[in-house]
């Protein structure tokens, strides 16, 4: 399965500004990852998506609903991103959410495929 890193592109900063974070690390750069686009899936794309209401009740985590739904924890941004509430804390008691599914449709959605 994809996972959130895939497909990103990867440099390595060696900046001067740095340099003696680098030295007393005993390293040569920093690796750093770079911000990947993600597509919200188009009209036709959601129209064959299966989505599972689930109501937002006390002790809810975006992490317990994807390990629930997808059996991973690390796809908790998907639930997140389709509702477009990147954190619990936009989530009210009592609010539904969408569960989007299958996890490799909606994640080729996101890539733009």
């Amino acid at each position: 399965m994809s996972q959130r890193y895939d497909n990103r592109i990867i440099f390595k900063n060696d900046n001067a500004a740095y340099e003696s974070l680098l030295d007393g690390r005993n390293k040569k750069a920093i690796v750093h990852y770079g911000t990947p686009t993600l597509y919200y899936p188009s009209q036709a794309t959601l129209r064959n998506l299966t989505k599972v209401r689930h109501v937002w009740s006390i002790g809810d985590r975006y992490y317990k609903l994807a390990a629930q739904y997808y059996g991973s924890t690390q796809y908790w941004w998907v639930i997140g991103l389709f509702n477009q509430m990147p954190t619990e804390a936009d989530v009210l008691l009592g609010q539904v959410i969408l569960i989007p599914t299958p996890l490799q449709a909606v994640l080729r959605a996101y890539e733009g495929g």
